[in-house]
């Protein structure tokens, strides 16, 4: 009984493994939407059996990162120019009400984090652009750290679970070019003023127009993504 716990462990711990490395494979598109993946290329691209992969497949299935499309399997998920604006919509009715519970709720220690996290992206400035707004996973993302910070769990869940692997892949994909990443910053370090001030109201504002701000970016360079695809 033991040796087969032990092996279910490896094998779990292997699978976190692989989808670690396939998330942030698609993340970084490194494995650019719409691609299509099978089980035995990505064995035989990460040296792993069928077992743990088909778990770690599972994963990005649940957190819709790939697709199941009919009589093509599945594929890296690409959505439509609609179905982006709708996830943005979104963002923006949940997190900036995550701020203003943030700014309610956050303990000082909370605080201190969020502004660690900023400090260290702002050392990363000097990075390539294509790469200057990469976040590591959660507690070294501050939309994470914000959810986290509203002490609600539901809403916690919806932006941390549900929707948080998608808005990654379009936020890092999309957001990383230009002067944006400079002018996140900016917004950032407000957002944290304003919730370090127990200003509700002020917080749920910038966020509001922070994601705003971050959706009319990545639209225009998604529009401009797909033109390019076309041509």
């Amino acid at each position: 009984m033991n040796e087969l716990t032990e092996a279910g462990g490896e094998v779990r711990t292997l699978a976190e493994r692989v989808f670690q490395q396939l998330q942030e494979a698609i993340v970084r598109g490194e494995i650019p939407s719409g691609t299509k993946i099978t089980e035995p290329g990505l064995a035989q691209a990460y040296g792993i059996s069928r077992g743990p992969l088909r778990e770690a497949m599972r994963r990005l299935e649940a957190y819709r990162l790939i697709e199941r499309v009919p009589h093509v399997g599945a594929r890296v998920v690409q959505l439509s120019m609609r179905e982006l604006l709708e996830l943005f919509d979104l963002r923006e009715a949940l997190e900036s009400m995550a701020a203003r519970l943030a700014a309610r709720n956050m303990t000082d220690e909370e605080i201190k984090k969020l502004r660690d996290v900023l400090a260290l992206h702002e050392r990363q400035q000097g990075m390539p652009s294509e790469e200057a707004y990469f976040q590591r996973e959660g507690d070294l993302d501050f939309h994470y750290l914000i959810a986290q910070g509203s002490h609600n769990r539901m809403l916690f869940t919806t932006l941390c679970d549900d929707l948080y692997y998608l808005v990654r892949l379009y936020r890092t994909q999309f957001s990383a070019a230009g002067a944006r990443p400079q002018r996140a910053y900016l917004e950032h370090y407000r957002i944290v003023d304003a919730i370090e001030a127990g200003d509700e109201e002020l917080a749920e504002m910038l966020m509001r127009r922070h994601v705003v701000a971050s959706r009319q970016n990545v639209s225009e360079r998604y529009a401009v993504a797909l033109d390019d695809h076309h041509q």
